[in-house]
């Protein structure tokens, strides 16, 4: 019986100390892989960081564009554009040109 009761004598004493570890060990397992843990923020800072770089090549493209779209102006017309944008939208050439067309356009 004296094995017993030093056992009780010893959960009790220790109860505090059992109950803050596993309270440790939960905080500490849903701080690293719960909805708002460690995994989860390293996986959206990988998602920010292809999104930055879609959105800086977009926009590199929209740059592009609007220089294009400027050289068409009425302010400043860049004949020679104009000549090429009416030509391949219209599928016109002379008889005594040669085409070649770029397959990115």
């Amino acid at each position: 019986m004296g094995l017993f009761i030093d056992f009780q004598a010893r959960l009790k004493n220790s109860g505090f100390w059992i109950l803050s570890f596993l309270l440790s060990v939960y905080f500490a397992f849903h701080g690293i892989n719960g909805e708002r843990g460690l995994f989860k923020y390293l996986s959206l800072k990988q998602e920010i960081i292809a999104a930055q770089q879609t959105a800086t090549k977009y926009r590199a493209e929209k740059d592009q564009l609007e220089n294009k779209v400027k050289h068409l102006s009425n302010s400043s017309l860049d004949l020679d554009l104009l000549e090429e944008r009416a030509r391949i939208i219209l599928n016109l050439a002379a008889d005594d040109e040669f085409i070649l067309l770029d397959e990115e356009d």
